[in-house]
């Protein structure tokens, strides 16, 4: 009998060799953008969402490099005390690096990259386990996409899984309705699965992306500012729990 493909043994070894070589990598890669930057800012994600933040990568693409994910490493290039820091001061923003967090090299000025940061507010959907930020209910009737513009009924194929979701809808005229108003989600509760996708599929966006300051590292004097901006909540920052960014960003 031949032997199976699948039966292959791998060496941890080599596993261990390429997830270091990928950490020292990264390594180099932020203390030479902490060189090559006048200033480096310490940020915080609210509501993590990949597609966002790669968006936020590619507007400042040509004016700032970032780094997202593996505090631990990030910490290390900078270096967490006077003795080890990289270059003057950065011991001050390392110490701050812990959670979700991330580093913005950049030439900007302070105040055109804090008042970018203020304006950028990408609404998405929640998940299951988020807190609900406000109270939703359907009203009797038929069942409505409130994303499209103008909204539209669901069309009769999606009922069974109306259903599936907890909606006690009926058919009339081919279209799944309401006889009496269903409470998706309460204010200030935790979503479940169900009430997260119904949510999704009625178009309803309970979270914000946004990425909030913390610090600033200045490269000619070696300071590091605290920043006085609104903070990421906790009910914000689990939000987005689960999903993170590769640090080896393009």
């Amino acid at each position: 009998m031949p032997r199976s493909k699948r039966a292959k043994l791998v060496s941890l070894t080599k596993v261990s060799k390429k997830t270091k070589e990928h950490k020292n990598a990264l390594l180099a890669e932020v203390q030479q953008n902490a060189d090559k930057w006048k200033y480096c800012w310490l940020f915080e994600v609210g509501a993590m969402r990949n597609a966002h933040l790669k968006t936020v990568r590619k507007l400042w693409k040509d004016s700032a490099r970032i780094f997202f994910g593996r505090s631990a490493v990030m910490a290390k290039a900078l270096g967490t005390t006077v003795e080890e820091e990289h270059r003057l001061g950065l011991h001050k923003l390392a110490t701050q690096i812990k959670g979700q967090v991330g580093l913005l090299f950049t030439d900007s000025e302070p105040q055109e990259v804090t008042e970018w940061f203020d304006d950028f507010r990408q609404p998405d959907f929640a998940r299951a386990g988020n807190i609900a930020s406000r109270t939703v209910t359907l009203p009797a009737g038929p069942v409505m996409r409130v994303h499209s513009d103008p909204p539209e009924p669901f069309p009769h194929n999606e009922d069974p899984q109306l259903r599936k979701l907890g909606l006690t809808t009926v058919m009339n005229k081919g279209v799944p309705t309401l006889d009496t108003p269903h409470k998706i989600c309460e204010q200030g509760k935790a979503l479940t699965a169900e009430q997260a996708q119904l949510l999704k599929l009625i178009g309803e966006k309970m979270v914000v992306f946004r990425v909030a300051l913390k610090a600033r590292w200045d490269s000619e004097t070696g300071t590091v500012v605290q920043v006085e901006s609104a903070s990421i909540s906790p009910e914000e920052a689990q939000a987005g729990s689960g999903e993170e960014e590769d640090d080896m960003s393009e």
